[in-house]
């Protein structure tokens, strides 16, 4: 259930390395944790975040959950999508449903790469 290919955080966000840009969501464990999503507060394009910041929200009919940045950057690019049909984080979580994109350019390395894979990522889900 868990995606390969991508890098995940402690705190259920995952993150796609695509050339100078790092794409970012949040799991599928973590959307099934929130519920039905009915909104999501995302941060203005050129904000500057740090990894561990938070940058925005999710709020579900449960609960509302900050979203921390996996990455420092800057936010190039928002899904206007998912703000107004929060339901593609539910629904499609590793697609449509996308939060930000930050550019990492600069930085050199691989931005993601002190992230968790997809089997560690699991067993921290599965110890939950």
């Amino acid at each position: 259930m868990t995606p390969e290919g991508l890098r995940y955080t402690k705190d259920h966000e995952w993150a796609k390395k695509d050339g100078d840009l790092v794409v970012v969501g949040i799991t599928h464990y973590a959307q099934d944790q929130l519920g039905d999503v009915v909104f999501v507060d995302l941060p203005d394009v050129g904000r500057q975040v740090s990894a561990g910041d938070v940058f925005g929200e999710v709020e579900s009919t449960k609960s509302v959950s900050e979203l921390f940045a996996p990455v420092d950057g800057e936010v190039v690019a928002v899904n206007d999508a998912v703000a107004d049909s929060p339901e593609l984080i539910n629904s499609d979580p590793y697609g449509e449903g996308w939060l930000i994109e930050i550019s990492v350019a600069g930085e050199g390395g691989d931005p993601i790469g002190q992230l968790m894979d997809a089997d560690a990522y699991q067993a921290l889900v599965d110890a939950s």
